[in-house]
């Protein structure tokens, strides 16, 4: 499906279609008006409308265009070729400036925008780039690629060995287009050609593996674990802090006083003192008891170090991985539970909340989430199994007024409902 655009450099409107396989933009010097849209969008649909016929002269349409590349065999205006009420002047063919190789510009991209990433994030595209996209695109032109060959190369990303499955899962392989989308989008606006990456929808992906344990599991959990990894659970299942963010929790944030967690640091990838996830992870957590106990224990392990809350003998942060391959796989194959990613903890604060009664403002205030929604959209489907709230308080508020107000009634009337 062609559109009609505007070149920023000149304001002036030109034609975008697609002919015989490839990209075609023809320029015109009519200015950027609702009319000369209009004009431009009749001309395009009788150029789809002939090429989908079969009957598309390029040289009738676009005769000094450079795409005609023999003598035109009828060498007719642009004005005869729009019909009625077009100015008379032709199509001006402006040539599209050279654009530089797709790893060079990748290279220019990535330096010109690391101000603002986070240095989890600046691995990960550098990662994605030098992996997967510098690869089959390193010495093209990056003005020179193709839709189709986006969606070629989109397709060869599903067979790629994925770390942990068979193959890239599709939320990796969004990950991977999306940093070429950005790259395309930046190049096309400062080259002044269109961008190929249109009409390109993201995968479709899984919602989200959300298995929150019991209150009874995570009480097994707690009293097997190791004795010096119980108040590192304790405070993961009572909080709701991310891997990141209890991983990489000083003391300096921890307020006995006021009974507050404050997350303003995480860990990623190994790398301390990174910013938060979002500006909304940015919070204070509330300490339940068990959990300011848990913490009060831990100030006597790891206190007069001054730094880490929960830190390796030689006072460094742990090793998430170690932790997880050492610690909590072997406890779950122990206690006979179903293997499942120690994030899980997270989704089952919440869960525990909610069946609670918690306010649910108040627990996304906890999570760092911007409104309940995703509260709800995620956890909500949990709470029936946790507090049997499965439709029968409701049958009881019914039964409780409903039943009272009849029960009332029959005994100001003994005699209305009785049966002759």
């Amino acid at each position: 499906m062609g559109s009609i655009r505007k070149l920023q450099a000149t304001g002036k409107l030109f034609v975008d279609f697609r002919y015989q396989g490839k990209r075609c933009r023809e320029y015109t010097v009519l200015n950027d008006t609702a009319d000369n849209r209009k004009k431009l969008e009749r001309l395009l649909q009788r150029i789809e409308r002939d090429i989908q016929l079969g009957r598309f002269d390029y040289a009738a349409y676009f005769p000094s265009s450079r795409a005609v590349t023999a003598t035109p065999k009828r060498a007719v205006s642009l004005a005869a070729g729009m019909g009625r009420g077009m100015p008379s002047a032709g199509p001006v063919a402006v040539p599209r400036a050279p654009s530089p190789t797709f790893a060079d510009f990748a290279q220019q991209w990535m330096q010109e925008n690391a101000v603002q990433w986070r240095r989890s994030y600046q691995r990960t595209v550098a990662d994605i780039v030098a992996v997967h996209l510098a690869p089959p695109f390193r010495e093209r032109e990056v003005g020179s690629l193709s839709r189709e060959e986006l969606l070629a190369f989109r397709s060869t990303l599903a067979k790629v060995p994925g770390r942990t499955k068979a193959t890239l899962s599709p939320r990796r392989i969004n990950a991977i287009m999306n940093v070429m989308h950005a790259i395309l989008n930046e190049a096309s606006d400062r080259y002044k050609f269109t961008s190929p990456y249109y009409n390109i929808k993201p995968l479709k992906i899984a919602k989200s593996d959300v298995k929150p344990f019991t209150l009874e599991e995570v009480r097994a959990l707690i009293q097997s674990v190791r004795e010096d990894f119980r108040d590192y659970y304790t405070v993961r299942f009572f909080t709701g802090l991310r891997t990141g963010e209890i991983d990489g929790l000083k003391w300096k944030y921890v307020d006995f006083a006021r009974r507050l967690i404050s997350v303003r640091e995480t860990i990623v990838a190994g790398e301390p003192d990174e910013a938060t996830k979002t500006i909304e992870s940015n919070r204070d957590v509330q300490m339940s008891q068990i959990v300011f106990d848990a913490l009060q224990r831990q100030f006597e392990r790891t206190g007069a170090l001054k730094l880490w809350v929960f830190c390796n003998h030689e006072g460094q942060p742990l090793d998430h991985n170690n932790v997880t391959k050492r610690v909590w796989y072997p406890l779950l194959r122990y206690l006979g539970l179903d293997p499942r990613r120690p994030y899980q903890s997270r989704h089952t604060a919440a869960t525990l909340w909610l069946a609670a009664g918690e306010n649910p403002e108040w627990i996304a205030r906890q999570m760092g989430h911007t409104s309940t929604e995703m509260l709800f959209k995620v956890y909500s489907r949990y709470v029936p199994n946790l507090t049997r709230r499965d439709g029968s308080a409701f049958e009881r508020l019914l039964a409780s007024t409903l039943g009272a107000a009849t029960a009332t009634q029959s005994n100001a009337n003994p005699h209305e409902h009785r049966h002759v």
